[in-house]
Parts: structure tokens; sequence; C-alpha cells
């Protein structure tokens, strides 16, 4: 009897070691999948850099057998580059570009029917837990709304919205403190002033909040894990960006930003 009861467990501990060898496999094909999907994306906006071909030459000024250092682009600058237009070519559904300069958030910026077009597809239109970075579907492409919300999956391996977490920490906010869109009409640059996590049904998911302006602010303000001193005027454009906490379904990790600057083409 003892025989055939550890012959049973065996055999069900060889499935399930099985199973989830089957599943770890099948994401980590699809995490490779939609990386190479938003490679794709990155060189047909013209975004990624050619090759390294070795090391550039010492200019005159540098230290003897060191290179002088490239300047860093201004963003606003670089992300005016962008070309829309040949991503618009391969899926009109692109009409913009999400960067976070220094992090690994910069992906094509999407629009579906609604919100479930994009949740599991990849900007190719591609099945893939990834998804894609997209704005909400109720929100106005022209970003003019006052309250916009861009979703994204926090991919265990760091892709996507995954970098968003780290807003829980200062140190994180004060290096990297602007999320900056490439859309048809120019760059804007929106600098980040809360972070926090928040109830599926909290006011930050609304958007008809007409008269209720300075409420969402200060609901953000109170939240928010961050002390950035940033007060967004009634007045200002804010864009809300909400992710997964890990935690279940009903919170998701948010962080808010207000416009502060655009550079039209």
């Amino acid at each position: 009897m003892k025989k055939k009861l550890y012959r049973a467990l065996t055999a069900l501990l060889v499935v399930i070691l099985a199973v989830c060898g089957a599943v770890i496999l099948k994401n980590e094909q699809e995490c490779r999948a939609g990386n190479r999907a938003y490679e794709v994306a990155a060189r047909t906006a013209g975004l990624l850099e050619p090759p390294d071909t070795g090391p550039a030459p010492a200019s005159p000024s540098a230290p003897q057998g060191q290179p002088e250092a490239d300047p860093v682009p201004d963003p606003l600058e670089r992300l005016a580059e962008v070309d829309l237009r040949a991503l618009q070519a391969v899926n009109p559904d692109v009409f913009g570009w999400i960067e976070i300069p220094g992090t690994i958030i910069s992906y094509p910026l999407l629009q579906g029917a609604d919100n479930q077009t994009y949740l599991r597809r990849t900007w190719l239109g591609e099945a893939n837990s990834m998804g894609s970075i997209f704005l909400e579907s109720t929100n106005s492409r022209d970003m003019n709304d006052f309250h916009t919300i861009i979703y994204g999956h926090r991919m265990r391996g760091g892709d996507m919205f995954a970098d968003l977490g780290k807003y829980q920490e200062a140190d994180f906010w004060q290096e990297y403190p602007s999320v900056y869109l490439a859309l048809e009409d120019g760059v804007r640059r929106y600098d980040v002033f809360a972070a926090y996590e928040a109830g599926v049904r909290s006011l930050v998911y609304r958007l008809d909040l007409e008269g209720r302006e300075e409420e969402l602010i200060q609901f953000g303000l109170d939240a928010s894990v961050l002390d950035t001193g940033i007060v967004p005027a009634a007045d200002e454009k804010l864009l809300t960006l909400s992710t997964c906490t890990g935690n279940g379904y009903s919170k998701r990790w948010v962080v808010q930003a207000v416009l502060r600057e655009t550079a039209e083409k």
C-alpha cells in the first residue's frame, strides 16, 4: 500500500513539475517574442542607435587614453525625431511614443476600441501576455483632457511598466523625474508629482471630473509615498500611469505627473 501511494505521489509530482516547466517555458518564449516586437518598434521609430563599432578616438581635450563622453541629448529634441508615420504604417492604432529617459520605459503608445484590445497584444497585434502600453479608450488622443490615463503591465522580467514600482523610492524619482510623450504635434514633458497604490474604483480612475479637478490633485498628494513639492494647478493637465501591484486585482500602482513643457514640431 505504501509503495503504491509513493508511486502515485511521485507520478503526481512529475506531472506538476512538467506543467510548471511548460508554463515557465511558455512565459519565456512570450517574453522573448514581446521584446523582439518592441525592438522592431524602436527600430521602426528610428530610436535604436547604430551598432557599437568600438571605442571612439580620444579628442585632444580629453585625458590621455580616455575618449570624451558624448553629451546627453535633450529628450525633447531626441524624441521629436520619432517616426510616428512609420509606426502607423504598421499599426494605425499607434499615436505616440512614451519614454522615461534612462529607464526601460520606451514604447509605442496605442489606443484601441476598448481597454481589452491591447491588454494582451503587442503593438504588432500579436497575442502576448506582455501586451502594449495603451491609452484609456475614452481619453482623447490629443492628450488635451484634464486627466489622461495610460496602462501597462508590470512584467516580472522588468519590462513594460515594471520600473514604475521604483517610484516608491525618492532617489529614483530624483533621478527620473519626468515622463515624455512624443505625439504628432510635438513632444510633451510631464513632471512626476505623486506615486501610490490605489483601488481600482478610486477617484484616480475617474475621468468625469469637471468641477472636481482640485479634489483629484489633493487625492494624489495625500496618497503619495513621495514628497515632490510639486502641486499641480486645477487648470493644468494630469497624466496617470497605471500598472498592477502584484498583490491581487483590487489595487493598482499609479504614478501621476503634470504637463510642464511642450516642444511643438
